[in-house]
């Protein structure tokens, strides 16, 4: 009888956590839960810049309480279930995990929709100036930072590389980006990889010590077809001079950083919360959360959505013009 009590009890408990998550009772707000990412980082800013705006607290008919997470894909896998409202996921997770494409998991997460763009993370490969590597084919038997080992850099070196068939044929060094330019430096690498937004301090860094080149990574994914089996990478320029001796435009491409949301949020939510952060006082208050919100704007709303955008946000980016 006692387990039979604890069972029920579970199941109470239970169904209290997603009605919190997505609705209230009469006498309170409801709250809607933002995944963001691991303590310090990007993602995290973003759920949290959103969730303490003023103007959102101060919706009367609901709350917005952003939470630690482990990141992208489990951001993913959270919204879908339901136990994120909304969560930070990269347009790639987005996509692969709609089309049951994910790395040893072919579930199809079909309740994740697209809110709004936040940022991109831009691919760099960083090599020595005249030291003969002019190509990601000339990888072929160097030694190369790849990023850590379970990292989102990893995976799209991973990708990328397998793609061009270099990815078994280099000798990797799975490390983060600082020791991997410290590595670099003492002539232990001969390029690394990163994923990650311009200027890196970790290409700084590497420039102080060396000379350094970046390759043209755009010519070479568009050549052997990279973009239409992976349409959620856009691509992008890291500027002239936003590296010591890099006086050239290197073109590259990005992934980009998304506000996503579980397909059975109320639409007016949605519209609501776009309303509030983008004006010119929301996104500046997000630029004084965190730099990296300078790229987000009207004009560039659904930059890197390849996915079904949900109700709420369709309807506001058509009246601000962005969706046709």
């Amino acid at each position: 009888m006692r387990n039979k009590f604890f069972t029920i009890a579970i199941c109470i408990c239970a169904a209290v956590i997603m009605t919190m998550t997505f609705s209230a009772n009469a006498n309170a707000k409801a709250i809607y839960k933002f995944g963001g990412g691991p303590a310090g980082g990007t993602f995290q800013f973003m759920a949290g810049g959103i969730s303490t705006y003023p103007p959102v607290k101060a919706v009367k008919e609901f709350r917005v309480l952003a939470g630690a997470s482990g990141g992208s894909v489990e951001n993913m896998r959270k919204v879908n279930s339901g136990n994120y409202a909304f969560g930070v996921v990269y347009s790639g997770h987005v996509y692969l995990g709609r089309n049951g494409r994910m790395k040893n998991d072919t579930r199809k997460y079909e309740d994740v929709l697209g809110v709004a763009y936040f940022y991109g993370a831009p691919a760099q490969l960083v090599v020595k100036k005249g030291g003969g590597i002019n190509s990601v084919k000339d990888l072929i038997g160097k030694k190369v930072g790849v990023g850590n080992a379970g990292s989102g850099a990893f995976a799209n070196c991973e990708l990328f590389f397998t793609h061009m068939g270099v990815w078994d044929k280099i000798e990797r060094n799975a490390m983060g980006y600082n020791d991997a330019a410290a590595a670099f430096g003492n002539n232990q690498l001969d390029a690394f990889w990163l994923f990650t937004a311009f200027p890196s301090g970790a290409v700084v860094m590497a420039a102080q010590q060396n000379d350094i080149a970046m390759i043209d990574l755009d010519a070479e994914a568009k050549a052997s077809g990279f973009y239409e089996k992976y349409p959620y990478f856009a691509k992008l320029k890291v500027p002239a001079g936003t590296y010591k001796g890099v006086d050239y435009d290197v073109p590259s491409f990005q992934d980009s950083a998304l506000w996503v949301a579980n397909s059975k949020v109320p639409a007016d939510v949605v519209y609501t919360l776009l309303s509030k952060i983008y004006t010119p006082e929301g996104l500046a208050h997000m630029v004084n959360v965190k730099k990296t919100a300078k790229a987000m704007s009207i004009e560039d709303g659904i930059k890197g959505i390849v996915t079904p955008l949900h109700p709420g946000a369709e309807k506001f980016w058509k009246e601000k013009g962005v969706l046709k």
